[in-house]
This record gives C-alpha cells, sequence and structure tokens, in this order.
C-alpha cells in the first residue's frame, strides 16, 4: 500500500540514463518502487500518461531567501518544478547576523530580497534562519555561508586590511556555518566588503571550509576584468584545497565566449570545477551596485547620509563615464516607492533625457529618492551567447532569479518588469533550448536540473528517481514545456508543468499551487558530500 502512485509516465531519471515506461511508487516521502504497478494498491493516483516524471529541479544560484519566509509556496519557482533552493549567495545574505548588523542587511538587500524590518524574528545564525523556513515552506533549502556577513560580524563594513585576530574570528564564524549545514562559501567579490578582500584572505576563509570538503562558490571579481577573476577564482580553490564553483558565468561576445570554454578546459585539470548560469543572456543587479565602493564603508544604513558629500558625486560621475555599457542597455525593472514605479520598464538613457539633468545627477537622486533600491536589468546581447555554456558538461541551472509582485491591484503603481529568468529558466532549458536550438538531449537537460546540481550540492538522495531517494518529482509535458515570461510582461509562468511534489506531497496541482496554512513539506537540507 503506498501513499501515492504516479503511473503511465515516461521515467528521466536525473542520471542521464535514456527514459523508461514505468511507475513510481512513493511511501513516507521517499520512494518505494519504480516499475509496474497497476495492480499495487495506493491512497492516491497521478496519472502521468503521455508525460515525463522527472527529479525535482534544484536552483544553486537565486534571490529568494526573504520571499520564502512570507510566501509559503513560492509560485514564480515551484511553477517551474524547483523543489530545493539553495540560499545566501553571492555572499549576502540575512544571517549570520548580530544585534548591530541585521538592520543594516535588511536595508542593503531590499532590492534583491523582499523582506522588510519589521518581518526580522531575531535570528542571527544560519541555522536559526533556516529553522524558520524548514517545515514552513513548499520547497526544501539549502544554504552557503555568506562571506561578507561572516566578515561583517567580526570586522565592520570598513575596507581596512584584516588582521590576524580578525581573520581567525571569521573562519571560526564560516566554520559554524558550515557545523549548521551550510554546503560551502559563497562571495560576491563585486559587493559591499568583499570587494575589499584580498586574494591572500579569501584562501584563509576558504581553508575553513576545507576539512567539510565544501564548495567554494564565488560570483568572481567581474570588474576587475573576467579572465583575472577567473583565474583569481582558481588559485584559491587551489591554495585552499576546495572545490570551485563559478555563480552566473557568460562571456559577452562570441569570441569572449569562446575563450571561457578553453578557461574551463584548462582549469578542470588544476581544480575540481563547475558552474552554473541562468538560460538568458541579459543579467540583472541593482542600481546601487554602480556607487563607488566608498559609499559602503560606513554600512548600508549610512549611504544616502553619505551621499551629501560632494566628492562621492564626482566619482559616481567619473565611474558612469568608464562604465564601458552605454545607459540605453538598462532597464528600470523595480524601484521601491510607488511614486518612481511610472518609471518601470525604461531605458536608463530615456529617464535621464526626461529628467533634463546629466545623467550621474538623475540617476543620484533617483538611488536617493528610493533609499538605493532599485533594481535594473541589462541587455547584454543575444541569448545565443549563453548556449555553449548551457551545453557544457560542468553547468547546472542557477536561475538568479529576483521577483517582486505584480501590482496590478494597486492602481497607483505600475508592476515591476523583473528579468524572467525567476519565472522562466527551467520552461526555457527543457522546450527550446532542447526542442528548437537542439543544444543537448530531454535526458540531459533534466539532469543538469537535478543529479547534476543535487550531486554537487551535497543533497544526499535527491535529485534522482530511484528507490529510497526522496520524492521530490516533476510531472511535465515534453511536447508543450515552454517558458512564456518575456522582457515586457515577466510575470507568466511555464507551460507545461503540471504536478511538483516534495518530500511525498504534492505542492503544484494541474499547474495550480497548493496552499499551505501552518505546516508545508520543505525541509532543511543539511550538506551531505
Amino acid at each position: 500500500m503506498f501513499d501515492t502512485i504516479i503511473h503511465g509516465g515516461e521515467i528521466i531519471d536525473g542520471t542521464g540514463a535514456p527514459r523508461i515506461r514505468g511507475d513510481v511508487g512513493l511511501l513516507d516521502g521517499r520512494i518505494a518502487a519504480v516499475g509496474e504497478l497497476s495492480s499495487v494498491a495506493a491512497a492516491a493516483r497521478i496519472d502521468a500518461t503521455g508525460r515525463i516524471v522527472a527529479p525535482g529541479f534544484v536552483d544553486v544560484h537565486n534571490h529568494s531567501d526573504g520571499w520564502l519566509l512570507s510566501q509559503t509556496n513560492f509560485w514564480p519557482k515551484t511553477s517551474q518544478g524547483f523543489t530545493t533552493e539553495v540560499l545566501m549567495a553571492d555572499g549576502i545574505s540575512y544571517a549570520p547576523v548580530d544585534r548591530h548588523t541585521w538592520r543594516q542587511w535588511i536595508f542593503y538587500l531590499r532590492a534583491l530580497n523582499g523582506l522588510r524590518l519589521q518581518e526580522y524574528r531575531d535570528w542571527e545564525s544560519i541555522g536559526e534562519y533556516c529553522a524558520l523556513l524548514d517545515g514552513h515552506t513548499a520547497q526544501n533549502v539549502a544554504t552557503h555561508v555568506p562571506y561578507a556577513n561572516c566578515r561583517t560580524l567580526h570586522a565592520g563594513f570598513g575596507h581596512r586590511p584584516l588582521d590576524d585576530y580578525q581573520r581567525r574570528n571569521i573562519r571560526r564564524e564560516i566554520e559554524m556555518g558550515m557545523e549548521q549545514g551550510g554546503v560551502g562559501l559563497s562571495t560576491g567579490l563585486d559587493y559591499l566588503t568583499q570587494c575589499a578582500a584580498t586574494t591572500d584572505e579569501l584562501v584563509d576563509a576558504c581553508r575553513a571550509i576545507a576539512r567539510f570538503d565544501g564548495l567554494y562558490v564565488t560570483h568572481i571579481r567581474y570588474k576587475a576584468g573576467l579572465f583575472v577573476a577567473l583565474d583569481e577564482a582558481v588559485e584559491i580553490g587551489k591554495r585552499a584545497g576546495v572545490k570551485v564553483h563559478i555563480s552566473h558565468l557568460k562571456g559577452t561576445t562570441p569570441q569572449e565566449v569562446d575563450q571561457v570554454l578553453e578557461f574551463l578546459e584548462r582549469a578542470r585539470r588544476e581544480v575540481d570545477l563547475s558552474f552554473d548560469v541562468y538560460p538568458y543572456q541579459r543579467s540583472s543587479t541593482m542600481l546601487n551596485y554602480l556607487l563607488p565602493y566608498e559609499a559602503w564603508r560606513e554600512g548600508p544604513l549610512q549611504v544616502v547620509a553619505n551621499m551629501g558629500r560632494d566628492e562621492l558625486l564626482a566619482r559616481f560621475r567619473v565611474g558612469l563615464a568608464n562604465l564601458g555599457v552605454s545607459l540605453d542597455k538598462f532597464h528600470i525593472a523595480w524601484t521601491s516607492s510607488g511614486n518612481n514605479s511610472i518609471h518601470h520598464g525604461k531605458l536608463l538613457s530615456d529617464y535621464i533625457a526626461e529628467m533634463n539633468r546629466p545623467a550621474e545627477e538623475a540617476l543620484y537622486h533617483l538611488l536617493i529618492e528610493e533609499n538605493l533600491a532599485m533594481l535594473l536589468v541589462i541587455n547584454a546581447g543575444d541569448d545565443s551567447l549563453v548556449q555553449p555554456l548551457l551545453a557544457h558538461d560542468l553547468y547546472m541551472m542557477g536561475s538568479d532569479g529576483i521577483w517582486f509582485p505584480d501590482s496590478s491591484s494597486v492602481h497607483a503603481v505600475k508592476n515591476s518588469v523583473v528579468h524572467p529568468r525567476v519565472y522562466g529558466s527551467t520552461g526555457r532549458l527543457l522546450g527550446s533550448c532542447v526542442r528548437e536550438q537542439r543544444l543537448f538531449s530531454l535526458e540531459s537537460a533534466v539532469q543538469k536540473l537535478s543529479g547534476v546540481p543535487a550531486a554537487r550540492f551535497g543533497l544526499r538522495d535527491r535529485g534522482v528517481i530511484r528507490e529510497g531517494a526522496w520524492a521530490d518529482l516533476v510531472v511535465f509535458d515534453a511536447v508543450t514545456v515552454a517558458d512564456h515570461a518575456t522582457y515586457e510582461q515577466p510575470q507568466q509562468i511555464c507551460a507545461g508543468i503540471e504536478h511538483v511534489l516534495v518530500n511525498g506531497q504534492v505542492i503544484v496541482k494541474n499547474a495550480a499551487p497548493i496552499e499551505f496554512n501552518g505546516s508545508a513539506p520543505g525541509k532543511f537540507l543539511r550538506y551531505q558530500p
């Protein structure tokens, strides 16, 4: 007697093996049998005739940290079949914190995540934060240990070199994060406080994860130049003796993509290497990313006050002039206030023209008005540029999804126009990348979404369909699965994804979310390499 039998489907098991026709029997949250189960009793049955049955998808790079506290079934992600979110990417998140830093982080992350100050629940450690999600969200969660959070606890937000005392305390902070279940250390070397970290400092920090066999997961120092930054990541991995994972790796020209592919072949011989990227060439980040680093030295809460200094505006002017990307490539995706929502979807260049002020003044004042919380989408070229990386054997999915809700019910506020990757990443990989672009087989696409990331990020008994594995599953139509989200209308779910289960419990049924009140099936998954 099974709890549930998914019958009649074609099983793609997440290992890259060819699909087979069969049934999947679930009991007590796990897969109890795979085969012909038509004569076996079950409390519930899901008809998968003409459909694919696959392991649940794993998103190894996202910005879901805050939303999962408030959205019990986070529909932009569960509608895509994501059953596990690996949180705390880019070295920045909501834990670890203390009574001096928690407000700083919630304020800073407003344009990446949905958490508000009034939603803080007195957590400090990573373990305490993840305990709030365990059993209270539809999806499973795993977590990195974010370096900037650890660094600011023991060295503040300044840019001074670390002394031995601070390094020792930061190493211990990272070790505690690993002991609490972290998959490894994440960094975002273009973001506040981490930008001041030297290579030696990062090697020292990574030695704290070596004994746990943890991953060094890095948004590399892109502002220093792509290949300089990639070489630094490899050096850190080699010297610290740790595995390296590159976040959202892309090239900006066909020639640069070829160089990236050459780098991957060279670097994989030196370190245990992997990378993620979303299946779009355009990118997205905060407008405050363009501010000079010195603006952040006293912490995010002091930045707006610092922006009253003429010398900071002058530095911002020089930074924009040397940006290397035209402002007509940047779209305004989201602003924190209703007042400026009328500009959602506009190019920065058009906004500046409307303001009839110099670019640095128009954008500087906009940041002040929005308390730094603004999101951009950047046109970085044609999607064909990312396709060779999607096909690479070291690739796995990281949606990098940044979400803000549709505000259509609030007449004074125009909807956000976030990057469509937050709604469409899996539909695009399973749909057009397989059917039209023919970059890889459907079996390979499923493996990139499930078995590969689950193994790499230490999610034991996840990402595969076999007896004894946890029953995280997706049922989808291989013919119709597709992304419908666009840059103009991003808040549209994928087609063809019909049922999603987490730990044996249905969280999406007939392409609609199941609502949970109180408890939910998602678990906090500790790293088990």
